[in-house]
């Protein structure tokens, strides 16, 4: 939290966790957490998705309505886990990759998401995605210019692949949320491109929480259909705040929304967790 004296920021909360998970199965296979939380290890065994939510919003409902930086980052494994394969396209020969591809099970994609609408470009007649993603270099995020604008990020150089996520919030006569996310690769030629990239701008009531507005603006995605998503965020306006890890999942299923899109605006729920903060900062 930056106070508004504009003296140096203060971490209110900080949490890791560190996470193996089966590159084919995308099954939970060890986890911890610091601070410790003993009943992080109930994930072990869940499946990156809908099942590890499932199994999420049991075993850590307490952190959940605590708001706390740990859940967030657990109910990222399933979409982390989803992607993370793309940073070996940056760095295998494409035929070799094609060859691996086609080697494995067919995954019918159709009607997953938006991007992947039935007579999509991004979908193979077989139903499994194309692998022609669309992508862009990126500078590093951490600016010079402003050393408090991101946390410390580690540099790698190998093989790798980063989710970084950002929620800023201030109050005036509405709540004002400013938020993006970006994952990126490793690229052998060194720096980073990203495949997914978004920002969201939205403002809710003060006393409510109710979301007054929202924008989604998608900077990088990787098939021309993927941006058809944006359209839909209305849908929540109204929405609390606290409920948008729900609601967000039934209103935006299927092609009715985007993963990625989707995973941003249900990161929303933890505002009213930094609206506190700066109203006890307000008070004292």
């Amino acid at each position: 939290m930056t106070p508004n004296d504009g003296g140096d920021p203060v971490v209110l909360r900080e949490d890791t966790m560190r996470a193996g998970v089966n590159s084919a199965t995308r099954t939970i296979e060890e986890i911890e957490a610091h601070p410790t939380r003993p009943n992080v290890t109930k994930l072990i065994g869940a499946r990156g998705g809908g099942n590890s939510r499932a199994v999420l919003a049991e075993a850590m409902a307490d952190e959940s309505a605590a708001g706390t930086p740990l859940y967030l980052l657990l109910d990222d494994i399933a979409g982390a886990s989803l992607i993370a394969g793309f940073a070996y396209s940056r760095w295998i020969d494409r035929d070799l990759l094609m060859q691996e591809i086609r080697a494995r099970p067919v995954r019918d994609m159709t009607g997953i998401c938006t991007g992947f609408q039935r007579g999509s470009g991004a979908l193979m007649p077989d139903g499994s995605s194309q692998w022609n993603h669309q992508v862009r270099p990126v500078e590093p995020l951490p600016r010079a210019s402003d050393p408090l604008s991101w946390h410390a990020l580690e540099e790698i150089t190998d093989v790798a692949m980063r989710r970084a996520r950002r929620i800023d919030v201030h109050i005036e006569d509405v709540i004002t949320m400013d938020s993006m996310f970006q994952d990126s690769s490793t690229v052998p030629t060194g720096g980073r491109v990203a495949v997914h990239e978004y920002r969201l701008t939205a403002t809710a009531d003060r006393v409510t929480g109710e979301l007054l507005t929202i924008d989604a603006d998608p900077r990088v995605l990787p098939y021309d259909e993927c941006p058809l998503a944006s359209r839909n965020v209305g849908k929540v306006l109204g929405t609390p705040l606290s409920e948008l890890r729900t609601v967000v999942l039934e209103k935006f299923s299927g092609t009715a929304g985007c993963t990625h899109l989707n995973d941003a605006m249900r990161a929303l729920a933890e505002v009213p967790v930094l609206i506190r903060a700066l109203r006890e900062d307000e008070h004292r």
